[in-house]
């Protein structure tokens, strides 16, 4: 079985929090990688997504670690869209 890694970079404004994990995680860019792996037995090339992971950086509140952290899509979705609205409040569009 073919597989592929998809990765792409998203950007937070504020803090925010991931269920499985016990601390709010800062502001910034942070990279993600989609795990993906190729549906056989069809006539044209496609992939599911099997797996998501967000990398937090290493600092000194987690011991200098970098830390993949499994996430479910739905939830960083959800997460981006959270970040945005809060974004839109805060800074209205200028006339």
């Amino acid at each position: 079985m073919f597989a592929r890694t998809k990765t792409r970079t998203v950007h937070f404004d504020e803090p925010f929090r991931i269920s499985d994990l016990d601390e709010m995680v800062p502001p910034g860019d942070y990279e993600v990688d989609d795990d993906e792996e190729l549906i056989e037995g069809i006539s044209w090339l496609a992939y599911r997504r099997v797996a998501t992971f967000i990398k937090l950086p290493a600092t000194i509140e987690n011991k200098l670690q970098m830390r993949l952290i499994a996430i479910d899509p739905e939830e960083l979705e959800r997460l981006i869209i959270a970040d945005r609205r809060k974004q839109a409040i805060a800074s209205p569009p200028r006339p």
